[in-house]
């Protein structure tokens, strides 16, 4: 079942769900809109050939109020907003509507386990052929948050819990 603005106000305002700082103005009727923290990571090209799985991956660590994405290119970003969701419930990152029209893909692998907490790395890409201006702050995705039929037995506890910032892919650690 997809939460409505009525049930997540409510999960809200009992702490059951957190979301943190959060604006009135970002609830809307089957979703929250996050926004764009100030913090970006980059693949550092010049450290690598090519991306294996095997391997930690470097990055270029941005932290400023305003980013510029090049034509086709790839960015790690960070929301604004830290969250937490309870046991029993699973968030999907959208895009919102509005950015995708101007060529900017947005994802997180498109999902937030139940029982995660921290910020959410976004994986941003622009399609367009001009380079995407972005300020700090700004509306950037949504947030669908959906209940699950039980509370979960094995909420998440892996390698992104508690993250702060944007966390570069740690696929290296996996088991094969």
């Amino acid at each position: 079942m997809i939460v409505s603005q009525e049930l997540l106000r409510e999960l809200l305002d009992s702490g059951d769900v957190v979301i943190d700082p959060l604006d009135d103005d970002q609830l809307q009727p089957a979703s929250v809109d996050l926004r764009l923290g100030s913090h970006f990571l980059k693949v550092d090209e010049n450290a690598v050939d090519s991306i294996s799985l095997d391997s930690e991956l470097r990055y270029l660590d941005i932290h400023q109020d305003e980013i510029v994405i090049p034509p086709h290119s790839f960015l790690l970003a960070v929301t604004r907003e830290r969250i937490q969701l309870p046991a029993n419930m699973t968030a999907f990152v959208e895009g919102r509507s509005s950015i995708g029209r101007i060529g900017l893909f947005i994802q997180n692998a498109g999902w937030v386990d139940p029982g995660f907490a921290g910020t959410v790395t976004l994986e941003l890409f622009n399609a367009n052929r001009l380079p995407i201006r972005l300020s700090a702050g700004r509306r950037i995705c949504q947030l669908v948050f959906a209940q699950l039929d039980r509370i979960t037995a094995t909420p998440y506890s892996g390698k992104y819990q508690h993250q702060q910032a944007p966390v570069g892919s740690r696929v290296h650690l996996d088991r094969t």
